[in-house]
């Protein structure tokens, strides 16, 4: 039996944890299926893997950017609280829960494909990492009360199924409206902010322009390129943070700001000064770096995936990781990462003032990675449905539930409640503290409260996928009765149109994100 918990361990934590080898595995699967040849398959999967591994490039370049960010930040404000950090969390719990996990997340995705294959969900997610992340959440929630640990697998292994095919299809009416088609939903648990964010957009931004419109003066049409505009405002916003820091703390703690990951202690203002410059500019690279990732597994994936749905999982989806919908709207991503931390900054004064004293409710402090990266694609979601007032809107509302939900799971997770970091994305914080609420009940009785919670959101997730998605339901077609959008051509080698706002074209040589179906 030791060595199956070895090979299972192995297979979580060394392939499927690993979102790269994941996608190459199954665009090879779907090129297999389509009967290409092998040189075909071989190339297509290696370069699916390669285009999640700019993704992952470009995000730890976003990380490693935003370090020094955070530490001005925190050196301005004062501020001192939990920071929502997914991998720290998940990390600090490998240690005592690793088989269970391993065990909880094989048998949820076990589960995730027989739903996809058995119901009207027909949605194979395929952000591993993401999976890796909510099967550690819920082995530590329903751990946490003493249950068994076949207890735990059996019943977080449904659950974890449940959530890979019931998101995806709660967020597919907004995310066809942000693509334009229907080749791929969003696999990532920041969906609750995605969906607040195009509902938002519903209510505030029926005559708002989109964010890919704004006008500017012909000395400014530089800025239209979304590397630039990114670039260059991340510049600013680190020039600003760094005065702020040198005039409140002197330069002996402001030179150290960074001094974090690869950074040096800076040799004195200008160096500081210069320092900041450049983390700018790498920022923009970073979010270069991820967009073109992005536009490279596009192109093989969607037409792999065609072949699994074909074979395997007939009309089913790939729902990716959050990233996917960045180059939709790439102004729109810069817009809703400021109006996200924005909103992590005012939920985290309501904290301290109304929320700690009242309620005990911990300080948590804006993570800028999971602000840039949920607040980014809820930019982009909120612009799909309402323009620029969406973007910044729903995207500040993301800000707060990111701040306001990870406080609530705090509650539930028991020891791990004191680790000073926490899940971070907004799914992570509603399902967690309900599953954890629930099983307060104790014993059976409280895995049957569990158990019928899970069943009530896989109804609610086929209600949706039959009654709106199904329909062809747009939620942004009261928008478009005022103001139609164009039909704009697409790269040369994509040979279709879509329905979009104009946007900067990729980068020569990558893939286009796919036609409308």
């Amino acid at each position: 039996m030791g060595w199956f918990v070895t090979l299972a361990t192995f297979l979580v934590n060394e392939i499927l944890s690993e979102p790269a080898y994941l996608i190459g595995i199954i665009t090879a699967v779907g090129l297999i299926a389509m009967k290409k040849s092998t040189g075909q398959i071989i190339g297509g999967a290696i370069k699916a893997t390669l285009g999640f591994l700019l993704i992952g490039a470009g995000a730890g370049l976003v990380t490693a950017s935003l370090d020094p960010l955070g530490t001005m930040i925190q050196g301005v404000t004062g501020a001192h609280g939990v920071i929502p950090t997914n991998e720290a969390i998940v990390g600090i719990a490998q240690d005592q829960f690793g088989s269970r996990v391993a065990w909880l997340m094989i048998l949820g995705f076990v589960v995730s494909l027989l739903l996809a294959r058995f119901t009207p969900l027909r949605y194979v997610f395929l952000t591993g990492h993401h999976m890796l992340f909510m099967a550690t959440l819920l082995t530590v929630v329903l751990a946490g009360g003493g249950r068994s640990t076949v207890a735990v697998v059996a019943v977080g292994g449904v659950l974890l199924g449940i959530m890979l095919v019931a998101m995806p299809a709660f967020a597919h009416p907004w995310t066809k409206r942000v693509t334009g088609s229907d080749t791929v939903a969003i696999g990532h648990f920041g969906t609750a902010g995605y969906i607040v964010a195009g509902a938002t957009g519903r209510v505030v931004g029926k005559r708002s322009r989109s964010t890919e419109e704004m006008k500017l003066p012909e000395g400014l049409r530089f800025l239209r390129d979304s590397m630039v505009a990114t670039a260059l405002s991340m510049l600013l916003i680190y020039l600003v943070m760094a005065v702020l820091l040198l005039v409140k703390e002197g330069q002996k703690t402001a030179f150290k700001a960074f001094a974090t990951g690869t950074g040096t202690v800076a040799t004195g203002t200008g160096n500081y000064l210069m320092q900041s410059v450049m983390q700018g500019l790498q920022f923009g690279i970073a979010v270069a770096v991820i967009l073109f990732g992005v536009r490279t597994i596009l192109g093989e994936l969607v037409p792999a995936f065609q072949g699994i749905g074909q074979k395997v999982v007939p009309g089913a989806l790939p729902a990716l990781d959050a990233p996917i919908v960045f180059p939709y709207a790439q102004n729109a991503v810069l817009i809703g990462f400021i109006s996200s931390f924005t909103g992590g900054l005012i939920g985290l004064a309501l904290l301290t003032w109304i929320f700690n004293p009242a309620f005990g409710l911990a300080l948590v402090l804006p993570g800028l990675v999971p602000h840039f990266f949920t607040g980014g694609a809820a930019g982009v979601y909120g612009n799909a449905t309402g323009g620029r007032r969406g973007a910044v809107v729903g995207a500040f509302l993301n800000g707060l539930l990111i701040t306001f939900l990870p406080a609530l799971l705090l509650k539930v997770l028991g020891a791990f409640g004191d680790q000073n970091t926490t899940f971070g994305d907004a799914d992570f914080g509603w399902f967690g503290a309900l599953i954890g609420n629930a099983g307060k009940a104790g014993g059976a009785a409280g895995l049957v409260i569990i158990v019928l919670l899970g069943l009530a959101v896989l109804g609610g997730a086929i209600l949706v996928q039959k009654r709106v998605v199904d329909t062809g339901w747009d939620p942004g077609a009261a928008r478009d009765a005022l103001m139609p959008r164009e039909s704009v051509a697409v790269p040369a080698e994509a040979g279709t149109t879509t329905a979009a706002y104009a946007k900067i074209p990729p980068p020569a040589g990558a893939p286009a994100p796919p036609p409308a179906a």
